[in-house]
């Protein structure tokens, strides 16, 4: 899948995944290959996405997510 993470400042990432967990208003969710077109707003919490090499960890304060054909789009604030 094609993961793109954005802020209103910067690209964080963009490149292929396994998978991502986000946390959502009803509580944590993953997102896998051709998984259902969803729209949803995220909270504050620990994002976790998976690339071939590593498991990878963001500290969020909100944001939204986008899936729709193996492409997840994250618009997010950064935890600073």
């Amino acid at each position: 899948m094609q993961l793109e993470i954005i802020t209103p400042q910067q690209i964080i990432f963009s490149g292929e995944v396994s998978a991502i967990t986000l946390t959502g208003e009803a509580g944590l969710f993953t997102i896998l290959e051709n998984h259902a077109p969803i729209i949803s707003t995220l909270v504050k919490g620990k994002i976790m996405y998976r690339t071939a090499e590593k498991e990878n960890f963001l500290e969020i304060s909100g944001g939204f997510v986008e899936a729709n054909d193996n492409k997840i789009n994250l618009c997010v604030e950064v935890q600073e």
